[in-house]
C-alpha cells in the first residue's frame, strides 16, 4: 500500500489530495495560521511519499540544499524586495492625498451622471501600487461623498471602485499574488503587467462597471449619516462610528488626507507619473529583450527594468516630489516606511510557506503524475490551473494561499511544457482569476466590505460576491480564449 502511494501515479494523486484536504481543514477548522498550516503539511507530504530527510531539511551541519530552505529561499529572493518596495509606494501615494486629488479629476472628467464610472477608474488607477484593504480604508470615504451627492445607492458607486481593486490586486504587480506567480512560474513581471491589463479589462468593464450599474439600481443602500467625513473643526477631528473601530479609522484616514490636499494638493500628473514609472520601465526591458539586440541600450533597459530597480526609482521619485519637497523629513518619511512594512512580514512568510509546499509536490513527482492524468483526459493546464485555484479559493477564502498553493502544483506542468512567456503569463492569470471567485464569509474582504458600506449579510453576497465572480469568470475566459488562439 505504501508503495503503491509513493510510486504510481493515482497513489501520487491521492497523497496530493490528503495533503490539500489537511491542509484545508487545518486553516478552516482548526483555524491554523497559513504559514504554519502549508509548512506542517508540506513537511508530512515529504515524509509520506517517502522523500529522504536529508533532501527535505538537509543536515545538522548544511541544510543550504534543502527542499525546505530552497523553496523558501527562490521565491523570497524573487519577491521580498518588490512587495517591499511596492508596499512603501503605496504608503506614500496613500499620505499625499493622491486618491482625493484623483477623484476630483475624474469627476470633473465624467460628471455627477458618470461618478460611477469614474469611481471605477479611481480604484483602478490608485489600485495599482495601494493593497485591496488600503484602498477600501482611504477611497471609502469618497464613495460616501459621491453617493450622497448623487443622491443614489451606495452600491452603484462602491461596487466599481471595489472592482477596480480587487482587479489590480488579483492580476498586477507588485501586489503579492501576481508577483509571487513569477517567481513559482518563472515569467516575466512585464508580460503579467501586459495581460493582468488584457484579461482583467474586460473583467473590470463586466463586474464593476455593467454589473454595479444593474445592482447598484436595484438595490438601494442610504449612506449612514455618521459615514460621512465632516470638515474637522479642531485638531482632533473625530467623530463616533456605527461599526467600531473600521469606520473611525476611515475618518481619520479622510480627515488627514483632506488637509494635505488643501493645504498642499499633488497635481493628477504627478500622481499618474509616479504610478507609471515602474510599469514603464518594466515594460521596456521586457520589450527591448524581444526587440533589440545586446547592447548598451539593452543592458540600460534591462537594469532600469528590473523590478527591484524600477520601484527603488519610483519610490525615491516619490519621497523627494511627494515628501521633501512638500516639507516632510527624511525621518518622517523613515517612520512611514517602517508602519506601511509591518503587515508584509506574515505575507511573505505565507507565499515562503506556499512556495515550499509546491516544491515538495515537484520533488515527490506529483506534478508529472498530474502531467500524464491531464493528458490522458485531454485537460488543458489553463483549466486545470483555474479549476484547482477556484476550488482552493472557495475552500479557505485566502486568495493569496489559493494563488501560491496552485502555482506550486501546477509550476511543473508549466516548466514541463515549454510553453511561450506569452502562454505561461496567461495560465499565471488563469490562476489569479480562479483566486478571487465566489467570496464569501470565509474570506476577511467579504467582512470589511459588508462593514464599510452598510450591507447586510445577504446583501453583501448579492453585490460583492457576484462581482468578484464576474470578474473572475471573463478574465479567465479572456485569458483560456487568448490561451486557445496564441499558446
Amino acid at each position: 500500500m505504501i508503495d503503491w502511494l509513493r510510486t504510481s501515479t493515482p497513489g501520487l494523486l491521492v497523497l496530493c489530495g490528503l495533503a490539500i484536504a489537511i491542509l484545508l481543514f487545518a486553516i478552516i477548522k482548526v483555524k491554523l495560521e497559513p504559514f504554519i498550516a502549508l509548512l506542517l503539511t508540506g513537511l508530512g507530504l515529504a515524509l509520506a511519499a517517502g522523500l529522504p530527510v536529508k533532501d527535505i531539511v538537509g543536515t545538522a551541519i548544511k541544510g543550504s540544499d534543502s527542499i525546505l530552505e530552497t523553496g523558501f529561499g527562490s521565491i523570497l529572493g524573487h519577491i521580498a524586495v518588490i512587495i517591499g518596495l511596492g508596499t512603501v509606494l503605496g504608503a506614500i501615494l496613500e499620505r499625499s492625498g493622491g486618491a482625493d486629488v484623483l477623484m476630483t479629476k475624474l469627476l470633473g472628467i465624467f460628471g455627477e451622471r458618470g461618478a460611477p464610472v469614474a469611481m471605477g477608474l479611481l480604484g483602478l488607477i490608485f489600485g495599482i501600487p495601494v493593497f485591496f484593504d488600503i484602498g477600501i480604508f482611504v477611497l471609502a470615504p469618497l464613495v460616501y461623498v459621491a453617493a450622497k451627492r448623487g443622491g443614489k445607492s451606495l452600491v452603484l458607486y462602491a461596487m466599481p471602485m471595489l472592482a477596480g481593486l480587487s482587479m489590480t490586486h488579483a492580476f498586477l504587480p507588485p501586489h503579492p499574488g501576481p508577483v509571487a506567480l513569477g517567481g513559482l512560474l518563472e515569467i516575466s513581471l512585464g508580460w503579467l503587467i501586459l495581460m493582468g491589463f488584457v484579461c482583467g479589462i474586460p473583467g473590470f468593464i463586466a463586474a464593476g462597471l455593467l454589473w454595479g450599474s444593474y445592482i447598484g439600481k436595484r438595490m438601494m443602500v442610504e449612506v449612514p449619516p455618521d459615514f460621512i467625513v465632516e470638515e474637522p473643526k479642531d485638531s482632533d477631528g473625530g467623530g463616533g462610528s456605527p461599526n467600531g473601530g473600521g469606520v473611525g479609522t476611515v475618518k481619520e484616514t479622510a480627515a488627514k488626507v483632506d488637509n494635505v490636499v488643501k493645504t498642499n494638493p499633488p497635481s493628477v500628473g504627478l500622481i499618474a507619473a509616479i504610478i507609471a514609472i515602474p510599469l514603464v520601465l518594466i515594460l521596456g526591458a521586457t520589450f527591448g529583450t524581444q526587440l533589440l539586440d545586446a547592447g548598451p541600450l539593452l543592458s540600460v533597459l534591462t537594469f532600469l527594468g528590473t523590478p527591484a530597480v524600477a520601484l527603488l526609482i519610483a519610490v525615491l521619485v516619490a519621497f523627494y516630489v511627494l515628501g521633501v519637497r512638500r516639507g516632510s523629513s527624511v525621518q518622517e518619511l523613515s517612520v512611514l516606511t517602517g508602519e506601511s512594512l509591518r503587515p508584509v512580514g506574515m505575507l511573505l512568510l505565507v507565499v515562503g510557506a506556499g512556495a515550499f509546499f509546491g516544491k515538495v509536490i515537484s520533488a515527490t513527482g506529483i506534478g508529472t503524475a498530474l502531467a500524464e492524468t491531464m493528458s490522458a483526459a485531454g485537460l488543458p493546464v489553463i483549466v486545470l490551473a483555474y479549476v484547482i485555484s477556484c476550488g482552493l479559493r472557495i475552500a479557505q477564502g485566502s486568495a493569496t494561499v489559493a494563488i501560491v498553493t496552485t502555482g506550486g502544483i501546477v509550476a511543473p506542468l508549466v516548466h514541463a511544457g515549454g510553453y511561450s512567456q506569452m502562454a505561461v503569463a496567461l495560465i499565471a492569470m488563469a490562476i489569479a482569476a480562479g483566486s478571487i471567485i465566489l467570496s464569501h464569509v470565509n474570506d476577511g474582504g467579504f467582512w470589511i466590505i459588508s462593514k464599510f458600506f452598510n450591507l447586510s449579510v445577504k446583501q453583501t453576497l448579492q453585490t460583492w460576491t457576484v462581482l468578484e465572480t464576474v470578474l473572475s469568470v471573463v478574465s479567465f475566459a479572456v485569458a483560456a480564449g487568448l490561451f486557445a488562439a496564441f499558446a
